[in-house]
């Protein structure tokens, strides 16, 4: 019975012991998470080694953007996340210009005036609507966004693109071509 008893108080000791580690644990974890989001708060990605490691704790920083003006990280994060999902095995010029093309997009009072506004518009890119662009994020893909929100634009002002083998879309083709990058057509 003093056995029983002891194998009991054990029992309760360890139970208890890895409640507090439990609570220690999420404790520190929402320490960290409220400090990353007050560090993100105002930091604007501003050059290539910033954009490599991505920081996104403030999603509802969605100010509207310009080429001069930078970005919030989670606007690079989602332009780099839909030229990943558009222009992965595209050449890194092609990726700069989907880059460009939605930034082209913000200017434009046909569109909304931010990156994630202009992402988030319904069936505008196949790659949100499927899926794809969520797929793992490529540094190319976040050096192209960069690139393009520095002012690159190699789709030469372009408002639409697409694979002509893909494509059957008879509005979509009715749109002028500027010219082709790797597999995709840049239109206006």
């Amino acid at each position: 019975m003093l056995k029983n008893k002891k194998m009991i108080c054990l029992m309760m000791g360890l139970l208890l012991l890895l409640a507090a580690l439990l609570i220690s644990t999420a404790l520190t974890a929402n320490k960290i998470t409220a400090s990353n989001k007050q560090q993100n708060k105002q930091q604007v990605v501003s050059n290539t080694a910033e954009a490599q490691i991505p920081v996104l704790t403030d999603r509802d920083s969605t100010e509207p953007v310009s080429r001069s003006a930078g970005a919030d990280r989670y606007s690079v994060y989602i332009l780099a996340q839909v030229i990943e999902g558009e222009a992965a095995d595209e050449p890194y010029t092609g990726k700069v210009a989907v880059g460009a093309v939605i930034l082209n997009r913000i200017e434009s009072p046909e569109f909304p005036n931010s990156i994630p506004g202009v992402i988030n518009q319904m069936g505008a890119f196949e790659s949100v609507c499927n899926g794809q662009y969520q797929r793992p994020l490529s540094e190319e893909s976040m050096r192209a966004a960069v690139e393009a929100l520095n002012g690159k634009d190699p789709s030469g002002g372009a408002l639409y693109f697409w694979n002509p083998a893909k494509s059957t879309s008879k509005w979509i083709w009715s749109r002028p071509v500027v010219k082709q990058i790797g597999n995709h057509v840049f239109a206006r």
